[in-house]
């Protein structure tokens, strides 16, 4: 019968954030996941300098066989209205990555013991820590699995359909030299459009020679069709070559503030978006997925084995420090009538102020929040 005392489900960013955090604690630490690395994994794929420096990559030296897109601006407009262009001079203000690449090399610096195409199947309580599928004795179990994560459905999430849930359609994938050489979209100002009902919003992001398009909505009805819809205009305003391919893959994940999650239980502890922590405005998952496991690590430490929800609550008090109160109920702007936001929403982003300011800088790249490191 083997052993460790953590165990990780999920070995995303999340999780193989927190096997890296835990390295030098002393710990063993196992990273199970149902896919083998690299895999696939639909994402739009962009990371800020802060993401970066507290996961202390190397920049040249990631760079010099995988995708990095240096992104200094954005294009914003409203569906289908004129867009709105700003630009950064200096360092860039973000990095696009591929997600198959960037999620492998975090695995494979984690330095955990890795068991990939392996399916979570049975969790058994055994005194205070756990059985996993009949093989492996565990002292602390982790969910790192995502929205769908089998270790958040253990403590009764996301099995009654009851979550206020974001839905997405995107698809990544290498342009042909004929479309690359149709494409309009310049691989370091992806471009943004928002829904006239500021419910969400698609995107169209290159990166060398991959492009990712994507969309995605609070209200997920007829999704579908709010994708094609999407992509047909891309191809008619010109953007996008018209042979682009339709099939879009789909994942869903909760905003913080909407979401119910309990994080800390005796011997479980929820981490990235197995918790529900994307950002509420931009939806991004992978900063707040980083820095719970960052925020996890020494709770996990300090509780020197005995995982009793009592010595993991200081976790759940951190998220709450590092991105506010949950709030269940709808904001202001989400209880205004629809046709105040129309009307609103047109003369704000049309205000290259409150674009750049608001929009990109507080809501997308988060440069008021203070840096956490590891």
């Amino acid at each position: 019968m083997r052993e460790c005392d953590v165990l990780i489900v999920g070995a995303g960013p999340a999780g193989s954030t927190l096997a890296w955090s835990l390295r030098q604690s002393g710990l063993s630490v196992a990273i199970l996941d149902k896919k083998s690395f690299p895999r696939d994994k639909v994402c739009a794929g962009w990371v800020t300098p802060e993401v970066i420096r507290a996961l202390r990559i190397d920049l040249q030296a990631y760079g010099k066989e995988r995708t990095l897109q240096p992104i200094t601006g954005f294009r914003i407009s409203l569906m289908g209205r004129e867009q709105l262009e700003t630009h950064y001079a200096g360092e860039p203000v973000s990095y696009g990555i591929r997600r198959v690449e960037f999620d492998h090399y975090l695995l494979q610096r984690c330095g955990a013991r890795l068991l990939l195409g392996r399916e979570l199947k049975s969790l058994q309580r055994e005194g205070r820590g756990w059985l996993v599928n009949g093989e492996l004795r565990a002292g602390l179990v982790v969910g790192a699995g995502g929205h769908f994560c089998p270790v958040a459905r253990l403590l009764g999430h996301g099995s009654t359909g009851g979550e206020q849930i974001v839905a997405a359609q995107e698809i990544e994938f290498q342009m042909t030299p004929g479309q690359r050489a149709a494409c309009r979209v310049q691989p370091e100002i992806p471009e943004l459009f928002f829904t006239p009902e500021l419910n969400g919003y698609g995107w169209v992001f290159r990166k060398g020679d991959h492009l990712n398009i994507g969309l995605g909505r609070e209200d997920n009805v007829k999704l579908s069709a709010h994708v094609q819809a999407f992509r047909d205009y891309l191809i008619e305003s010109g953007r996008l070559p018209p042979d682009i391919p339709s099939k879009f893959k789909g994942h869903a994940y909760l905003l913080y503030h909407h979401a119910l999650r309990t994080v800390v239980h005796d011997g479980v502890l929820l981490i990235g978006d197995s918790a529900g922590l994307a950002y509420a405005e931009s939806g991004e998952g992978i900063r707040p997925a980083v820095e719970s496991a960052l925020l996890a690590a020494p709770i996990i430490a300090a509780a020197q084995g005995d995982y009793r929800r009592n010595n993991l609550n200081r976790y759940a008090e951190l998220l709450v420090q590092r991105f506010g109160k949950r709030q269940p109920q709808q904001g202001l702007v989400e209880r205004l009538p629809m046709g105040l936001k129309r009307w609103l929403a047109g003369p704000l982003f049309q205000m290259p102020w409150f674009v750049r300011k608001i929009l990109i800088e507080r809501w997308f790249l988060h440069r008021n929040d203070p840096p956490l490191s590891a």
